[in-house]
């Protein structure tokens, strides 16, 4: 109890209090997550689950320490009632690095829900996001509840395609494979952090790796964590390294999964592509052996798009379209700001190129006013408009955030949501060319 003094946080009242995290406190975070995030009910505790958490606890993370988990504790008891933690990262928004919080882990003991418990929480480690320099925060999570917090589901999460035994490249008579693959080892961090790099350019946005981050992935996992992949280098016949992959080490949807896939500027997504599937359909069935299970399929969970898809269109028949981040942006002038250098290269490269004026945005509730001048943006600001007559374009609740992020077009915003509107066509082309949908495949830090 000493101890748990010095990690209070304040009393939420009813004998409960609310308090960071420990080393300590591993046990009992295992025991709560696994059994609460279990797909198969609290009386089958998920084993992934709870390595992911011990590992969270107990190991060295790139990122986050045992403090960064928020715990509701009954004080009579000391049992854990409730809980999440806070995943600091970093990323990129046209290559241009800011800041994000990311809540996750979030749970509470069915006999202590609806008591504000997961509110309280999150008001904390929003706090401590923001105090951190954090511009943005961003959870997965259960359809529509986070909205009660601030988020709005604005960027593509997962996606990806699945393909069958019959869909699988079957070498001719004789022929060898023209790609090895082998499981990637600590003299390949700075091939895999220098890859990684180049390829997610193509992103509007991306999450960072340190080569520190690369190192804890590929070895500092429990073999058990759900969060952890295999991490694999294809090479050529010569032993040139050509690429990397990242595979689940358990089946998904009944088989192996890519969960990323990247190669050197040159080499060819056609020569490839079939090797790596290869190899997923051939894993598969090691890994159903294993575990007693039926290997019906190979996938790459890449998002929306990506070159596999292209190459190999007639191999990968089924189509799991993406699911979505919930994203927050408390303060989204200071937002902008930061990746203002990025507005002004969209602004320079779209018909709107040299372009002074302004563009006011309303949020219904509060809004934003943009002053150019000859292409630059030298004021971004909060505003509070007295009406919208006094607005170019609005936007109600969090829909501006689908457009920041890239996830929608203007047009595919004011056809979802009839009171998006745009006044005036300059403001029309200003919004379209600040805010174009990108292409985003975030692969979050775990």
């Amino acid at each position: 109890m000493e101890e748990n003094s010095k990690l209070f946080i304040r009393d939420l009242g009813n004998g409960l209090l609310l308090r960071r995290g420990s080393v300590a406190d591993a046990a009992a975070l295992v025991d709560i997550n696994s059994r609460m995030h279990s797909d198969d009910g609290p009386d089958k505790p998920d084993p992934g689950i709870g390595a992911w958490i011990h590992d969270l606890v107990t190991k060295p993370h790139p990122t986050l320490k045992p403090g960064d988990f928020t715990i509701v504790e009954e004080s009579a008891s000391g049992k854990i009632v409730s809980t999440l933690c806070l995943l600091p990262q970093m990323w990129t928004f046209d290559g241009i690095e800011f800041g994000v919080g990311r809540p996750e882990l979030v749970c509470t003991l069915p006999e202590f829900r609806r008591r504000g418990l997961v509110r309280a929480q999150m008001e904390e480690v929003h706090k401590w996001s923001e105090s951190r320099g954090h511009l943005a925060q961003v959870i997965t999570g259960i359809p529509n509840y986070y909205r009660q917090f601030g988020y709005d589901m604005a960027l593509n999460l997962s996606g990806g395609r699945r393909g069958f035994e019959a869909n699988v490249p079957v070498l001719k008579e004789g022929e060898l494979e023209p790609f090895s693959i082998r499981s990637a080892g600590m003299d390949d961090v700075d091939f895999i952090f220098q890859l990684y790099e180049k390829y997610e350019e193509r992103f509007g946005i991306s999450c960072k790796r340190t080569p520190e981050i690369i190192h804890y992935e590929m070895s500092d996992k429990n073999v058990l964590n759900i969060s952890r992949y295999e991490h694999m280098v294809i090479e050529d016949l010569k032993g040139t390294r050509v690429g990397f992959f990242e595979h689940s080490v358990n089946l998904w949807n009944g088989g192996v999964t890519c969960q990323y896939f990247a190669l050197i500027d040159g080499a060819s997504w056609m020569e490839v592509s079939p090797s790596v599937t290869r190899y997923l359909w051939k894993k598969g069935a090691e890994y159903a052996e294993r575990d007693s299970l039926p290997n019906t399929s190979f996938g790459f969970n890449l998002g929306e798009s990506h070159p596999v898809y292209e190459v190999m269109e007639d191999r990968l028949p089924v189509l799991r379209k993406p699911y979505a981040y919930f994203m927050r942006v408390p303060d989204l002038a200071a937002f902008l700001n930061h990746v203002k250098p990025a507005l002004e290269k969209r602004l320079a490269d779209s018909v709107a190129a040299g372009y002074s004026g302004e563009l006011k945005i309303g949020f219904y509730k509060d809004g934003l006013r943009m002053v150019f001048e000859r292409g630059r943006i030298p004021l971004i600001e909060s505003t509070r408009p007295d009406s919208y007559a006094d607005v170019s374009a609005a936007f109600p609740d969090l829909t501006f955030l689908h457009l920041l992020f890239g996830h929608r077009s203007l047009d595919e915003l004011r056809h979802a949501f009839i009171d998006c509107f745009v006044q005036d066509n300059a403001a029309r082309v200003l919004l379209n060319g600040l805010f174009p949908k990108r292409l985003s495949a975030v692969l979050p830090v775990s």
